[in-house]
């Protein structure tokens, strides 16, 4: 954050002035290159709407209650099933999952019908959309040609594209996770952070709906708002000092905004939880489950069913079950902390080593068109996709190395070869683990090493958004589909590979 607090016409800004002449403005950036926008949405809504409709079938998995819910929400019948009790059907509410992606199926359903490919268009719309934001965040992290490098990776993902076809939650909680930053770094750019973090909020909120982690994302909003305003012409010590303090304090209360209007959009449906359920329950339940099942003494470090015989045996309302994972969870953790800990490599390599549940899904829902074969080549062909992208996007945090002052030249040589070494040991290792790239992008993004890329601002909240997912899925169980909600910041991040130091202090002081 160093480089964002040497006063600028553009840090300014973010410190609601307006800024001068002769600047390059973000403001006038971020609110160019619109035509690029619109294009990027076109390439990515074309090859997202094929696969939407020529390979969806009837939803499986997950996909499957997803859209179960929306049916039954879009019917008026709310979150639930029916239990037949007696011979008669008795309401059942739910929140075992969370009700933010079935409650976005239920209002296409009302609008536009229940039809075969409903969901799905409406996830390549999404998609689509996604890229847009992607583009337009971008462009508070780097350069136009940068941004629009990032904006074509995102359109062009082949996992991003599969994922049109599933009726999964991933890409519309990636959408509140990249929108909720791009609308405070755009608000905050024009003199208005606080409206900024409210927006963010709401973005933020929602997203939560469909993925409760996205929380955690919110204290990261603090690294958008705490580009410090001009310093004083005097530029001493004090006013240093002062201006850290300044932005600390406008980052703080910026997170605090959003992270309290976030929970105001979650609040209404917690309300609804604690009425009608056995408990009260933030979003959903399957906190206990999920804890259970990367812990339990059956626990390979990914999913596996929990049976009654595992723990839990009584038959009860789901918060009351879900505690009672949760329970058995933290026993099994307490009592054999080393094991659970043994655990946590083999995890984050389920989440991040590999690309195959979209084949997988595709292939359970229509089994006749994914023969073995196609299947093990989609697999490849996805696998080798994420893997690039996320070695390009670890080096998004390393400038390129440049010969001068030699502390900086030795300092980012040092972790561009670190980088690249946690390559070379995915590609020629035995286990092809690439997982501990996604650990070693937010730790170098937090080092203040000499001669850094800007690291805060956006790309510090894009890093803290991998690191929650790696932290969610050390502690819980991993499955690949856990860090599609992160593709489209690794793209973001790719994009920004190997910044000059120049390039990067500029981008700080636009910021």
């Amino acid at each position: 954050m160093a480089e964002a607090s040497r006063g600028s016409d553009g840090a300014a800004r973010i410190g609601g002035g307006r800024g001068g002449r002769g600047t390059c403005g973000m403001s006038e950036r971020a609110g160019g290159d619109l035509a690029f926008s619109a294009l990027a949405f076109a390439l990515a809504l074309l090859p997202r709407l094929y696969v939407a409709i020529a390979w969806a079938r009837e939803p499986v998995w997950d996909g499957h209650y997803y859209d179960f819910g929306a049916r039954r929400i879009a019917a008026g019948l709310g979150y639930s099933d029916d239990l037949i009790v007696g011979g008669q059907a008795v309401w059942h509410p739910w929140c075992h999952y969370p009700v933010g992606y079935s409650g976005f199926l239920a209002l296409v359903y009302r609008l536009f019908g229940a039809g075969p490919h409903a969901a799905t268009v409406a996830n390549a719309v999404t998609g689509a959309l996604l890229v847009v934001v992607v583009h337009r965040l971008a462009r508070y992290a780097t350069t136009p040609a940068r941004a629009r490098v990032a904006a074509l990776l995102a359109a062009l993902s082949p996992g991003l594209i599969v994922y049109a076809a599933l009726v999964m939650t991933e890409p519309l909680a990636a959408l509140g996770l990249v929108t909720a930053p791009w609308l405070l770094a755009r608000d905050a750019a024009r003199g208005r952070p606080a409206r900024g973090a409210v927006l963010a909020g709401v973005a933020l909120g929602l997203s939560a709906l469909v993925r409760p982690q996205s929380l955690l994302c919110a204290p990261a909003l603090a690294l958008l708002a705490m580009r410090a305003p001009e310093a004083s012409a005097s530029g001493g010590p004090a006013a240093t000092a002062s201006g850290g303090a300044a932005a600390w304090k406008r980052g703080a209360l910026a997170a605090a905004l959003a992270a309290a209007t976030a929970l105001a959009v979650v609040a209404p449906w917690t309300i609804r939880n604690c009425r009608v359920m056995d408990g009260c329950a933030l979003v959903s339940t399957n906190g206990g489950w999920n804890l259970a099942i990367g812990a339990f003494p059956r626990a390979t470090g990914r999913f596996e069913t929990l049976r009654a015989g595992d723990g839990c045996p009584i038959a009860r309302g789901q918060v009351a079950q879900d505690r009672c994972w949760m329970a058995a969870g933290l026993r099994w953790i307490k009592d054999d902390p080393g094991r659970w800990l043994a655990l946590i490599p083999r995890k984050l390599g389920f989440t991040f080593d590999h690309e195959s549940f979209p084949i997988g899904y595709l292939g359970e829902a229509n089994p006749a068109a994914w023969p073995e074969e196609r299947r093990a080549t989609g697999r490849r062909v996805l696998t080798a996709s994420h893997l690039g992208l996320l070695s390009a996007a670890a080096l998004g945090v390393v400038a390129m190395p440049r010969r001068r002052p030699r502390r900086e030249l030795v300092a980012q040589l040092l972790a561009l070869a670190a980088v690249l070494g946690l390559v070379a040991w995915g590609v020629l290792g035995d286990g092809h683990a690439f997982w501990p790239l996604a650990v070693a992008i937010p730790l170098i993004a937090a080092l203040p090493l000499p001669g850094r890329p800007a690291n805060g601002g956006v790309v510090g909240y894009l890093a803290f958004a991998v690191a929650s997912v790696a932290l969610t899925h050390a502690v819980f169980f991993g499955e690949d589909r856990y860090h599609m909600v992160v593709t489209p910041a690794l793209c973001i991040l790719a994009a920004c590979a190997l910044r000059r130091r120049e390039a990067a202090r500029a981008e700080a002081r636009e910021m």
